[in-house]
């Protein structure tokens, strides 16, 4: 009986041991072939420089630390330094990282007109995963019925008539420093966090500048309720679209848990108001006894109204996206422009002396006044220049095989782009790493030569370009005309940097503000 039930076991074990050695066999078979078919697939990229990678992993170890770390675009940047103007990471599939603004432009430009380079399907992926189908995660006619319905929106024509509005919202910034104690330490990139938060969400949402105001058609705006929503959304976005499985959002772990408790708080932010809407589509009225008139006037009541194939759940989604992309982007580019201002006397006064002339001569801001403050623009579009926030969020894939500055992209290769690298182009951009708004202005022979792809490029171009130009513009001249101010921590707040979604300076850029004399 001993001996049958040992033969048993020994039998057993040799069926188990031969079922590991066929399943140990079978995992080296797939491994070497996708190495196999992935080095016969992309032969042409190994003769672009590559940071060194580990022989199974690649460069998936460097790239998820620092996405955990927040430094992933401060690592494209350093391996732009390192490796030169175009070079491959690994990281499952091959990444192209380019990092000069000419080539960049007719890459982008070129390749999405010809349909020969689309958004990976990784990133539109991740970007849908943030609460439905959106537009930044759409291609071809889906993304062209979004693009189409909001275009008009978002022209300069349809900004322009918010002039009042964002005056209103950037006067709220120059109180709250007021309230907050002159001399003492400020931290204003909260402070444009939430200027940018209150005019996207009047634009789009309805809900007034004023906090002090109440709005009929749903519950206030919480600033830091939603925008540690949206941080923990647009952190997962980043995460997945660098390589995080999207089925770990429903594993027990902290981050899943965050996620689904920001995605629940948000849309129940947004689903009064966006039911409100598609009951007065569906009503076929634009005016309600019950409804402000702002909320009539809203983005989303005109785009519910004149685009069906906008349904609840995209339209929150849409509404989640927006709110996203109008905020972070302008409010901590801004806080760059304050801290270059600071760190540049000769250029603060120039722009405070523009200012002063407008105020001399059309007593403030208004849509008149604004075409006179083109130097201040051009403050802000060198700050975009150093410190390009998005710096290359949604890369692009090759449908087909490709030719960039001579070197053969095959089918299936990502094309990304470091922003950082571009903006200190030596080639484009003389003395590029010093603070000169002056390269912007029309009268300068270098600025007709200049790119600003800093919002994007061709017909994906950024949709906001024209709300953060204006929006930045308004609350610098107003902060020039009421304030002086110094940095707390000096040059270390626009060296210390870190990323979610955005690059952003880490911490939060406290400032001392002084009236002027």
């Amino acid at each position: 009986m001993f001996q049958e039930l040992a033969g048993q076991i020994a039998v057993s074990s040799s069926s188990l041991n031969l079922a590991t050695v066929l399943g140990i066999s079978s995992t080296a078979g797939i491994l070497g072939w996708r190495w196999w078919k992935q080095k016969n697939a992309y032969k042409s990229l190994e003769s672009l420089p590559s940071p060194p990678k580990h022989w199974l992993l690649e460069n998936i170890p460097q790239v998820l630390a620092a996405v955990k770390q927040k430094k992933f675009f401060q690592l494209l940047f350093d391996w732009s330094k390192e490796l030169g103007p175009m070079y491959v990471y690994w990281a499952g599939q091959p990444v192209v990282v380019l990092s000069r603004t000419k080539v960049i432009e007719d890459t982008i430009v070129n390749g999405m007109r010809d349909g020969s380079l689309i958004r990976s399907q990784r990133t539109s992926t991740a970007w849908n995963d943030i609460g439905g189908p959106i537009l930044l995660g759409q291609n071809g006619n889906e993304w062209q019925w979004r693009r189409k319905a909001w275009n008009p929106e978002f022209s300069s024509s349809g900004i322009s008539k918010y002039v009042d509005l964002i005056n209103q919202a950037c006067e709220q910034v120059i109180e709250n420093i007021q309230e907050a104690g002159l001399s003492k330490e400020v931290q204003v990139d909260p402070l444009f966090v939430e200027l940018t938060m209150r005019v996207i969400s009047s634009l789009v949402l309805g809900i007034p500048v004023d906090r002090k105001t109440v709005s009929p058609e749903g519950q206030p705006l919480d600033v830091a309720k939603v925008y540690e929503a949206m941080s923990i959304l647009s952190y997962r976005f980043l995460r997945v679209a660098t390589g995080e499985k999207i089925w770990k959002k429903y594993l027990p772990t902290k981050n899943s848990r965050d996620y689904w408790a920001a995605r629940r708080y948000v849309e129940e932010f947004l689903s009064p108001r966006v039911d409100l809407a598609l009951q007065m589509r569906e009503q076929n009225k634009t005016d309600l006894e019950q409804v402000s008139s702002l909320f009539q006037e809203s983005m989303l009541v005109k785009i519910a109204a004149k685009e069906p194939n906008y349904k609840r759940e995209s339209l929150i989604a849409e509404a989640i996206e927006l709110l996203i992309a109008g905020t972070d982007t302008t409010a901590h580019s801004l806080s760059f422009a304050v801290a270059e201002l600071s760190l540049n006397p000769r250029v603060f006064q120039q722009a405070r002396a523009v200012v002063d002339q407008v105020w001399e001569n059309q007593g403030g801001i208004n849509t008149d006044s604004f075409k006179q403050l083109s130097y201040i623009s051009a403050i802000f579009k060198e700050t975009l220049r150093l410190y390009s926030v998005a710096s290359g969020s949604a890369p692009l894939e090759a449908t087909r095989e490709i030719v960039i500055e001579g070197q053969v992209i095959p089918r299936g290769t990502k094309i990304f782009w470091s922003m950082l690298a571009a903006g200190r182009d030596p080639e484009v951009y003389s003395r590029p790493e010093e603070f000169l708004p002056e390269r912007w202005l029309e009268k300068n022979k270098e600025s007709s030569q200049l790119l600003m792809i800093d919002f994007g490029s061709g017909s994906h171009r950024c949709l906001g370009e024209h709300l953060s130009m204006l929006e930045a513009t308004v609350m610098l001249a107003l902060l020039l005309r009421y304030f002086d101010w110094e940095l707390v921590n000096g040059r270390s707040s626009v060296e210390e940097l870190q990323q979610n979604l955005l690059i952003y300076p880490s911490d939060r850029m406290p400032v001392r503000f002084r009236l002027r004399k």
